[in-house]
């Protein structure tokens, strides 16, 4: 759904506690909707491959258009969407078409290339709540054949109150079908009762837990929506107290180790390599999105600034 502002040089409060460190979101505009961007910030652009946050609503959108992303492109990139509330129809230049629901997945792998559009159905639910997230593809793999899969059943657990959906990744044992590139983890944390534990952890990961309804004490810090906690590598557990019915999201990974250019849609590593992706997308190369209602989007104009800014 969410595209990259032009101004990556992004504003978020951070503080420490315990060796976690806290980060407030920023409020973004893309389309008609407003949303908590909580990746990347100044101080931590990545969390894993994880390289992008955006979660919108809950917001009515009864008796209204709802989503209207209209086509766009990505470069060296995974989209992920994972609904809480709602329904969200995908095309993509693959051809695929794809209604999402809460608690499926949809993943796109850009690799070299790749166009999608978002937008709610006309037949919508009049609620919608999610969040967009981008899992940077590692050097090796950002050039790979573009493709798109759709997950209607995850697999999911129960540990100490919490239900736990793995929607990318592993964790604990539990992994998920969907492709990835790099060693990380997606879930979604349900709290089926009151809640006081630790939750076991990979030490080899970074992690990031937020809130997306309700509240909770990660480490030593109360989150509500728009509030991240960073949890470094060498952690053995997390420890998690919430109420009943508070849901959270829990990403993680391997430290990338790479340093990534981020403009627009684009996940990079050389202005040369944006340059050529906008020039692509102008010219059409980047193949057709069938069935949108309305016009692309255009690619802003290139700032040496930011072409020169690295993560």
């Amino acid at each position: 759904m969410s595209t990259l502002d032009q101004d990556l040089d992004v504003a978020g409060q951070n503080f420490l506690t315990n060796g976690f460190e806290v980060s407030q979101a920023r409020i973004a505009t893309v389309g008609d909707m407003s949303v908590r961007r909580l990746l990347p910030l100044r101080l931590r652009r990545s969390i894993g491959a994880w390289c992008f946050v955006d979660h919108y609503g809950p917001v009515s959108v009864d008796g209204v258009t709802g989503m209207a992303v209209p086509p766009h492109p990505h470069i060296g990139l995974q989209t992920v969407t994972w609904l809480f509330e709602g329904n969200v129809l995908h095309r993509d230049s693959l051809g695929s078409e794809q209604m999402i629901k809460p608690g499926q997945l949809n993943l796109m792998t850009s690799g070299r290339g790749i166009a999608h559009a978002e937008e709610s159905p006309v037949e919508h639910d009049p609620q919608l709540h999610g969040v967009q997230l981008w899992v940077a593809l590692p050097d090796a793999s950002r050039f790979t054949e573009p493709a798109f899969e759709h997950h209607a059943e995850l697999p999911f657990m129960g540990s100490d109150g919490l239900t736990i959906t793995v929607f990318m990744g592993c964790l604990t044992g539990t992994c998920s079908p969907a492709a990835t590139f790099s060693h990380l983890v997606g879930a979604q944390l349900v709290a089926s009762r009151d809640v006081h534990t630790r939750l076991a952890v990979n030490p080899d990961f970074e992690h990031a837990v937020f809130v997306v309804d309700g509240r909770a004490r990660v480490g030593d810090a109360d989150l509500t929506p728009g509030a991240m906690i960073y949890a470094p590598t060498g952690q053995l557990n997390i420890p998690i107290s919430a109420p009943m019915g508070t849901t959270l999201l829990l990403l993680g990974g391997v430290p990338l180790g790479e340093r990534l250019l981020m403009w627009w849609n684009f996940v990079a590593r050389s202005p040369h390599e944006m340059a050529a992706a906008v020039a692509d997308w102008r010219d059409g190369k980047f193949g057709e999105v069938g069935g949108y209602a309305g016009e692309p989007l255009k690619a802003p104009p290139l700032r040496a600034d930011l072409l020169t800014r690295r993560t």
